[in-house]
C-alpha cells in the first residue's frame, strides 16, 4: 500500500479513522525553514470536524503535536515527525456493517485488494487521513510563502446545481473564503449552498460539489516534461483525496468550446519580463510554469454515506438494506478546501525543490 508522496518533498502518513491516532513524516524540508506550528494549525482547523452544523457532529481537537525535526522554529533539514490524536472515537458504531460492503465505499475493494479491511470507519480509505496531508501541505506551503511569496487560495464554487459568480483570480483571499460557512466568497450564492445542504442533511442525504483554486506568484519554470508536468501532479494530488471525481485546470472541458485564435495567450512584456497576455493555459505550458496564475477546479461526488435506507447485498450475496449511523458530513466540500490548498503546497514545493536541481 503506497503511502508516501512526493519526490524531493516526501510526506508519509499513517493512522485510521477509529485508531488512537493520525500522523506524519515530512521528509527533504530544507533547514532554515521558519516552520510556524500556529500557522499549521490554522489549517487544521478549517478542516476540523464539528465546526459548524453543515459538518459531522464528531468532535475533534485535532491538536498537531511536532516530535522532530524542528528546533527554536527553525526546520534542522532532518525528518519532521508529527501525529494527531483521535480522542473521539466509536469503532462500535460501525459493528453493524461488518457483514456487507457499504455502497460506494471502499470496504468491497480494500477486501478484494488486501484480504482485510478496517472493521470500523473506513480506515486508511476514510478522510481522516487527509489530516496528515494538511499538516504536511501547511508546511509546505510555509516554504514556498517564504522562498517565493506563493500564495494559495481554495473555494468552494459549485454546491449540488448551485454556482457562485466567478472570482477575480488575483484578488480572493482566505479571509473571503472563511467568511461564510460554506467557504464560498460569493454571498448571495453561500446562502443558497447552505440551505442546500441543510436540507440534504435532514432529509439523511447528501450533496457534491466544487472547489476552485489559484495559486499565486509561481515563477516561470518549475515542472518537467514528459511524466512529471506539474498538472500532472496537481491532478494526481486532487485526484488522491477522497470523493473526489474530476480534475480540470486552466479553460478546462469549457477551453474545447473554443477555436485556437481565441484560446491561445500571446505574451507581453511586463516590468521586463515575458508574461502571458491572458491565462487560458492556466499558468501551465509544457507541463512547466509559465509565471501566471495556476488555477484549477477539482469536482467532490455527494458523500457516500447517508441515513437513507439502501437495498444491497452482503459479503454472502443475501440482500440486505444497509442505513448509515456515523457522523458524517452532508457535504465535505466546506473543510475539503484546506484538504485541494495543502495538496496543491506539496506538489508546488516538490517542483520547487526539483527546479533547483538542473
Amino acid at each position: 500500500m503506497g503511502n508516501t508522496f512526493g519526490n524531493f518533498l516526501r510526506l508519509t502518513t499513517f493512522g485510521e479513522s477509529h485508531g488512537s491516532a493520525v500522523g506524519g513524516i515530512l521528509d527533504g524540508l530544507p533547514s532554515g525553514v521558519q516552520v510556524s506550528e500556529q500557522a499549521v494549525q490554522a489549517q487544521l482547523d478549517r478542516r476540523r470536524p464539528g465546526q459548524s452544523d453543515l459538518s459531522t457532529p464528531r468532535k475533534e481537537a485535532d491538536r498537531i503535536s511536532i516530535h522532530s525535526g524542528i528546533e527554536n522554529g527553525l526546520s534542522l533539514g532532518t525528518p519532521l515527525g508529527f501525529t494527531v490524536a483521535n480522542e473521539n472515537r466509536r469503532p462500535k458504531d460501525y459493528a453493524g456493517f461488518r457483514a456487507a460492503p457499504r455502497p460506494s465505499h471502499a470496504d468491497f475493494t480494500y477486501r478484494m485488494r488486501y484480504g482485510a479491511a478496517a472493521s470500523s470507519g473506513g480506515g486508511r480509505a476514510s478522510a481522516r487521513e487527509t489530516i496528515s496531508r494538511v499538516a504536511g501541505g501547511a508546511i509546505a506551503e510555509q516554504l514556498l510563502g517564504q522562498r517565493h511569496g506563493t500564495e494559495i487560495v481554495a473555494w468552494v464554487s459549485s454546491v449540488s446545481d448551485i454556482d457562485a459568480s466567478a472570482q477575480d483570480f488575483a484578488a480572493v483571499t482566505r479571509a473571503q473564503v472563511d467568511g461564510s460557512i460554506v467557504r464560498c466568497p460569493d454571498e448571495a450564492a453561500a446562502g443558497k449552498m447552505i440551505t442546500a445542504i441543510e436540507q440534504a442533511r435532514d432529509a439523511g442525504d447528501s450533496l457534491g460539489g466544487i472547489i476552485t483554486c489559484v495559486c499565486r506568484n509561481i515563477p516561470a519554470g518549475w515542472g518537467d516534461p514528459v511524466f512529471d508536468k506539474v498538472e500532472a501532479g496537481l491532478a494526481r494530488a486532487m485526484l488522491s483525496i477522497p470523493a473526489t471525481k474530476g480534475f480540470d485546470f486552466g479553460s478546462g472541458f469549457a477551453g474545447t468550446r473554443m477555436r485556437g485564435s481565441q484560446h491561445n495567450d500571446p505574451f507581453t512584456c511586463r516590468d521586463g519580463r515575458l508574461v502571458p497576455a491572458t491565462n487560458n493555459s492556466g499558468g501551465i505550458q509544457g507541463g512547466i510554469t509559465n509565471g501566471a496564475p495556476i488555477y484549477f477546479r477539482v469536482a467532490f461526488k455527494p458523500v457516500a454515506t447517508i441515513r437513507l435506507p439502501q437495498q444491497t447485498v452482503d459479503y454472502d450475496g443475501n440482500p440486505v438494506t444497509i442505513e448509515g449511523h456515523g457522523r458524517h458530513d452532508p457535504c465535505v466540500l466546506p473543510r475539503a478546501v484546506a484538504i485541494v490548498e495543502s495538496m496543491a503546497a506539496l506538489v508546488l514545493a516538490d517542483a520547487a525543490l526539483a527546479a533547483e536541481v538542473k
